[in-house]
């Protein structure tokens, strides 16, 4: 046992220097899952979660022994050994509840199979020790990543619930790590913790304040964004942390660009962010806000209203940084460069607000002189405060003495950008009508009209030419070194395609087909057996199952997973909670019960949401609500109440008085209630096993149908696939381009993948998937009619947006406009 156990792991050390150095031997990896001795399963299980992570969908197989071994794990069948504190195994079911939520992440099919176990396990590990609130918290991640289900969703939500209130900090940040990775797909389970996530922000501990402002982020909303934005712009005064810092900013700037509830505010708070962090903010935000204060949102007197207040609000900046005495620029650059631009553009709005009693024009350039003159700032900032200087000299029609001293002085920097603008600066100052008509007031959003043929330079082409100057000459083909004498094809580029290499190799000849023929897609094929492995291996019979088939390597699926931290912490009972009186009378609410309001007002279904007013110049809009439905920040999918898929009928893994039956499971049997929490253990291999409640399913039934999620049309009749390759659906889709009907639609998450939506495509519609290309989450599909009417479809999926738009080609448009109501209605 321990030879095998050590190859195991040597062949995993040889997986994390190089991942495809043992695919050749993964059938035999896999029937070391069966082996007798647990410390040689137990590292088979490590193996196989760093493979499933690399490609998960050649072990979805594994799924029914993987829950097999959970079950005999938690109940006790496994020697004392492997105990820790009276917990089973503790460190092999945290990697098969990790390797249960890598395999049935977005897999309804290969969800169900966990739901009873997953129910259990939370059940026994609740027993007040550290170790099981390990194995809990792993529970609650593993159902967050699975196929929703309302049931696993509300235990797991109750056990966040006792984390949260725990006096223990480290509990507290479980809590709040586990409510973060729900609250990304259902934040309506974090309305019950406003209270508990408002103490955590105030609380001493900085590592739980951190994961607090995490979770914060992730709910932020366009009704929450200003209490938000205030908690993590005061976190990012306080720290020192620049790897900290740095987040912080992003998040912030990415909250505001989303949710502003209106220009003003988006303003204020990018200029704080640059006030505090400057140099961790990336210049595209830079751009971004200055682009907002040019274009405007399109009413002239918003705009107007909104360029006084920037250029009242940076000119405070500008006063209180000149107000020292001081050689050195406590502003961060990029700020001072954002101050140049806004006021040599619009500083002349001055005069309209209040503060042009206390900081006039001529004042106000005065104090950008001060700043250019510091030693400290550098070459390109000073080269915005100059041009700053020549726009507002232009608006005033005057020069001041300070200003022709500042361009004076640095007409002989060594900077070549900032010599050349006092140079320009000096040469428009002799013809201030020039000056004007070349710098005129707000035209930073003008089109520049451009003179091809450049007739203004004629009179100095003469001149020059009268002096002897040899005319322009363009350059010809003999200049280029490139071009051969010798060879005239070179005169002219090659469009023509290459020719395609002839086949050498000896295939087997096939019959003629014809052109793209009409066929049927088989069904597919499914196992006899739910809980066995068997396949191709026979009955090769182990402790932990029978043995794994050699199944053919399907195209790889990449999914990240992130590390989870088991932290260890002492051993602290969880509050039970108790009745609480509730009284009939209102009550003043407290500060911070109002702070818990403020913050959460955008999870609660009942609560008035508030649009985002704010235009985003030049930039689509980050997300677009459905119409008349409430805006959240999380997109959820629809859960019903449920009975899942039982769980199939266990074998003895340890080959412990069960006998093993390979008779196949007859096809119909009595319902059983998965979540009754009974013991599978007692349901003999010789009776019959359970079957789901819904109808019986068929090789085109929809699983979103089957579990009630969706509507099934009753006018829409299937069309039969049509097989083709990717180019000859171009050149049918190009022939079809007469005749097209595009809809845009919004679409429910469990469809936000082009896997799942070909699925459901091919098996509801009758449609055949061509390709899907999952890097623009495109899929091209194409079938015919009974009459022989050819129907393409192009699928482009937006979940950013939370939408998806059908563009269907075909000769009959009645049949193009059918696909499309059926397709909308099984996607919402």
């Amino acid at each position: 046992e321990l030879m095998r156990k050590k190859a195991i792991m040597v062949l995993h050390r040889f997986h994390q220097l190089s991942s495809g150095c043992i695919d050749h031997i993964v059938d035999k990896i896999r029937r070391c899952l069966c082996d007798r001795d647990p410390s040689v399963m137990g590292a088979t299980v490590c193996l196989l979660h760093d493979l499933a992570v690399v490609s998960p969908s050649k072990f979805k197989d594994l799924i029914p022994s993987f829950v097999s071994i959970l079950k005999q794990i938690t109940e006790h069948r496994l020697p004392r050994e492997y105990d820790y504190h009276r917990m089973p195994a503790p460190w092999i079911t945290v990697r098969l509840l990790r390797l249960l939520g890598i395999l049935g992440q977005g897999d309804q099919a290969a969800s169900e199979g966990s739901y009873e176990m997953l129910l259990d396990v939370m059940r026994r590990a609740d027993t007040g020790i550290n170790v099981g609130y390990a194995v809990m918290y792993e529970c609650v991640r593993t159902v967050t990543r699975i196929y929703p289900n309302a049931t696993l969703l509300d235990t797991a939500a109750g056990n966040i619930a006792r984390f949260i209130k725990s006096e223990n900090h480290n509990l507290k940040y479980l809590g709040i790590t586990a409510l973060a990775e729900i609250v990304k797909d259902h934040p309506k389970y974090a309305a019950e913790h406003q209270l508990a996530v408002i103490e955590c922000l105030e609380d001493p501990d900085e590592t739980l304040r951190r994961k607090t402002l995490d979770l914060l982020y992730r709910m932020v909303n366009p009704v929450n964004v200003e209490f938000i934005v205030s908690k993590l712009l005061s976190f990012l005064a306080d720290t020192s942390d620049e790897f900290l810092r740095a987040e912080l900013v992003a998040r912030i700037t990415s909250s505001a660009e989303r949710f502003a509830p209106s220009n003003t505010w988006y303003v204020q708070t990018v200029t704080r962010v640059l006030e505090i962090a400057g140099d961790l903010v990336q210049p595209e935000a830079a751009v971004n806000l200055m682009v907002l204060i040019a274009e405007g949102s399109g009413d002239a007197e918003t705009d107007i209203e909104l360029r006084c207040e920037s250029v009242v609000h940076l000119a405070e900046l500008l006063v209180m940084e000149t107000d020292e005495e001081s050689e050195t620029v406590a502003m961060p650059s990029l700020l001072l460069q954002i101050i140049a631009w806004v006021l040599g553009e619009y500083g002349a709005l001055i005069a309209e607000t209040d503060m042009a009693e206390e900081c006039p024009l001529p004042k106000l350039i005065d104090r950008l002189c001060a700043i250019a003159e510091r030693p400290s700032v550098d070459s390109d900032t000073r080269a915005h405060l100059i041009t700053a200087l020549l726009k507002l000299s232009a608006q005033c029609g005057v020069c001041s003495s300070h200003t022709a001293a500042v361009v004076e002085t640095f007409s002989r920097s060594q900077s070549l950008n900032v010599q050349q603008r006092c140079f320009e600066f000096t040469a428009l100052l002799s013809q201030a009508s020039l000056m004007q008509i070349v710098l005129p007031v707000d035209a930073s959003c003008e089109d520049l009209e451009e003179d091809g043929s450049m007739n203004f330079l004629n009179n100095f082409v003469a001149q020059a030419a009268a002096k002897g100057a040899s005319p322009y000459s363009p350059p010809t083909k003999d200049d280029d070194l490139d071009y051969s004498e010798t060879s005239p094809q070179n005169d002219q580029l090659k469009y023509s395609a290459y020719a395609a290499p002839e086949k050498t190799n000896i295939v087997a000849p096939t019959p003629d087909l014809g052109s793209a023929t009409l066929t049927a897609v088989p069904p597919p094929i499914t196992s006899k057996k739910a809980n066995a492995i068997g396949g191709s291996l026979g009955a090769a019979q182990g402790p932990w199952g029978a043995a794994p088939p050699k199944v053919p390597d399907p195209t790889p699926t990449p999914v990240v997973s992130a590390p989870v931290q088991v932290v260890e912490v002492t051993n602290t009972p969880l509050p039970t909670q108790s009745p609480v009186p509730v009284s009939d009378e209102p009550r003043e609410l407290s500060d911070r019960e109002k702070e818990a309001a403020m913050l959460f007002g955008g999870v609660s279904t009942t609560t008035d949401t508030k649009k985002s007013s704010r235009r985003t110049a030049n930039k689509p809009p980050a997300s677009k609500p459905v119409a008349n439905q409430p805006v959240s920040a999380v997109t959820t999918p629809i859960i019903q109440q449920q009975q899942p898929v039982p769980a199939p009928v266990y074998e003895d893994l340890l080959g412990f008085d069960m006998p093993v039956s390979d008779a196949p499971p007859p096809q119909s049997a009595p319902v059983m209630d998965i979540f009754s929490m009974s013991d599978l253990s007692t349901v003999s291999p010789s009776q019959p096993p359970p079957v789901p409640s819904v109808a019986a399913v068929t090789p085109n039934s929809d699983p979103f149908m089957i579990a009630g999620l969706g509507t099934q049309p009753n006018s829409f009749v299937p069309l039969i696939p049509l097989v083709l390759t990717t180019p000859a659906f171009g050149g049918k889709w190009t022939g079809l381009a007469s005749s097209e009907t595009r809809v845009t639609v919004p679409i429910s998450v469990p469809f936000q993948s082009p896997e799942r939506f070909g699925r459901l495509a091919s098996e509801q519609a009758g449609l055949h998937v061509i390709e899907i290309i999952a890097a623009t989450m495109e899929v091209i599909l194409s079938g015919s009619s009974s009459s022989g009417v050819l129907v393409c479809l192009h699928t482009k999926i937006m979940a950013g947006s939370g939408s998806a738009t059908f563009t269907v080609r075909s000769a009959d448009k009645q049949l193009s406009e059918s696909l499309c109501d059926f397709l909308t209605k099984a996607v919402v």
